[in-house]
């Protein structure tokens, strides 16, 4: 699960909810997945803040595909709200735009990381529970 989060949760184009929904079906604790997910994907994203941190901007465009129009409305968001919109970082192809321009900006990382985690465990959370729900 671990590694299935760090991977959605950066700039690698995967999904961990399949991964999710096949080791909770497999007998895995909800508490498990939860923990191990929201680490991985925390993880994934302060890759990008790393990335970010870096500011080879043309790299970023280049080889994570992150499109410059993304990246500049991430930016300007940042700028207005500062550290707490890690907490959206869980939303596809945006969140990496937001966790790139975290780090472009230098947000203050503990508080990235911690806004980062309540967001990325609530999605999670919600998953298990739509899951659980299902069966």
């Amino acid at each position: 699960m671990f590694l299935s989060a760090l991977l959605a949760g950066s700039i690698v184009p995967f999904s961990s909810e399949m991964v999710l929904a096949g080791l909770q079906l497999a007998g895995v604790s909800n508490i498990s997945l939860l923990l191990w997910g929201t680490a991985g994907n925390v993880c994934g994203g302060m890759i990008n803040y790393g990335l970010g941190r870096l500011g080879k901007i043309e790299w970023l465009e280049k080889h994570a595909h992150i499109q410059p129009e993304k990246l500049d409305k991430a930016e300007v968001f940042v700028r207005k709200y500062g550290p707490i919109v890690a907490i959206l970082a869980w939303i596809p192809i945006l969140g990496s735009a937001i966790t790139v321009a975290l780090g472009l900006l230098r947000a203050n990382i503990p508080s990235t990381v911690l806004f980062m985690a309540v967001g990325k465990a609530a999605r999670y959370a919600v998953m298990l529970f739509v899951l659980t729900g299902i069966e």
